[in-house]
């Protein structure tokens, strides 16, 4: 029955688009108006649930059709339980038979729904698990990868950085445990590296030699032909982010450093950008476009660091896309997730003009044990990520394992 629902579903598209370019534009809408009426001529299909999934570190969504059609996408991995509640409490009811080719109207009425409980953070982080399940679904019943409902790029794959973090259990990595993590990177191929301080604003301003002596052992390690970025995860005020980057580039080449002072200084981001000779960063903690929008006009970023599965989703991170481009901004995503999310960053990469040319990717990062949620792995080659080309976001679903695995029983 779910195979005849959505070969039913693709006939019709396929019949109305065949109309339109066989017999013009007027035969169509006639043959149209009188085989339907207006609400009926546009895709029937109908949301039927919305079933949030729960792990420690992801939090998922899947939307189911009456097409025996669905789609999955994948929310911030941070508070996934409260994640999940939103999706469940406040988007389901509003989207129960809805279209999901009405997904501009859905974003906006579940963005605004929600907005009480906040504009970042909580809210836009499940409202991207919702957003980038839609452009699955509407890729798999129109059976077209979601970058080709976006509009397209043609680009095959995608460069990526290796990134990985400081912190530990008990602390902090030493440099030594920091270079090690580097060449590992580089044995698999990644021509560039991130190393990221993981300071945050609760442990601003460390000693000089913190990250210095950091970044000093790691590009030792990995030679002059690796191009090195540093993020200091808000971890500086502006002048002490001046010294110490002016310091790094100087001595050890960093080409790029990312989020230098915290989140909430715009004024001492452009402080920043405009003393240092190398790129800086930013956008890792915005979650829509109006935080983007100053972020830019003040901060003035050379890079935009949106986050799909944090800024609303694919939908929201298209158009801050498009609005970086008229500021030439260019497009660097933050992530650091290895499945869905990473399955909707290469979607939207391959289809903005304005993609930076390497991208964030963290590895297939077994510690999370997300893998085994999926049918296949995104393929990874020589320091490339290949953009999916199957229908939607690209992923097959594991479901018997995501139903076993998932914590909200």
């Amino acid at each position: 029955m779910q195979r005849r629902s959505r070969r039913n579903f693709l006939k019709r598209a396929a019949l109305g688009a065949a109309s339109a370019l066989f017999f013009g534009e007027g035969f169509a809408r006639e043959r149209l108006e009188n085989q339907a009426s207006t609400a009926e001529r546009k895709p029937s299909v109908k949301i039927t649930n919305v079933k949030p999934f729960v792990f420690e570190k992801a939090t998922f969504v899947k939307i189911e059709t009456d097409a025996g059609v669905s789609g999955w996408g994948e929310g911030d991995h941070e508070f996934t339980a409260i994640n999940a509640t939103i999706v469940e409490k406040i988007f389901k009811p509003r989207l129960i038979g809805k279209n999901p080719f009405d997904s501009e109207y859905l974003w906006k009425d579940l963005f605004f729904e929600g907005f009480e409980g906040g504009s970042t953070g909580f809210v836009p982080g499940a409202l991207a698990g919702v957003d980038n399940a839609l452009w699955d679904l509407k890729g798999r019943l129109l059976n077209l990868p979601a970058h080709q409902l976006l509009g397209g790029s043609k680009v095959e794959k995608v460069a990526v950085y290796g990134s990985y973090g400081r912190r530990k259990k008990d602390g902090f990595k030493t440099p030594d445990e920091m270079a090690a993590e580097a060449m590992k990177f580089v044995e698999q191929g990644y021509k560039t590296i991130k190393a990221r301080m993981q300071l945050y604003d609760r442990d601003r301003n460390p000693p000089f030699n913190f990250t210095y002596d950091c970044v000093k052992t790691i590009r030792k390690a990995i030679g002059d032909g690796i191009e090195l970025f540093v993020d200091f995860n808000n971890g500086y005020t502006a002048s002490k982010a001046i010294e110490l980057g002016l310091k790094l580039y100087e001595h050890f080449n960093v080409k790029a450093i990312e989020e230098p002072v915290s989140s909430m200084d715009y004024h001492g981001l452009r402080k920043v950008v405009e003393a240092l000779p190398c790129d800086v960063n930013a956008g890792e903690h915005e979650y829509n476009k109006w935080q983007f929008r100053d972020l830019i006009i003040i901060g003035n970023p050379d890079c935009l660091n949106l986050d799909v599965i944090k800024c609303g989703g694919i939908s929201e991170c298209k158009k801050i896309a498009s609005m970086g481009e008229a500021f030439e901004k260019e497009v660097m995503t933050h992530n650091t997730r290895p499945t869905l999310a990473t399955a909707a960053t290469l979607n939207l990469i391959a289809s903005i003009n304005n993609a930076a040319k390497t991208q964030e990717f963290s590895g297939m990062r077994p510690d999370l044990k997300l893998s085994q949620l999926f049918n296949a792995q995104l393929k990874f080659e020589d320091g490339f990520l290949y953009v999916p080309q199957g229908a939607g976001l690209g992923l097959e679903v594991n479901e018997a394992e995501m139903e076993k695995q998932k914590l909200n029983k």
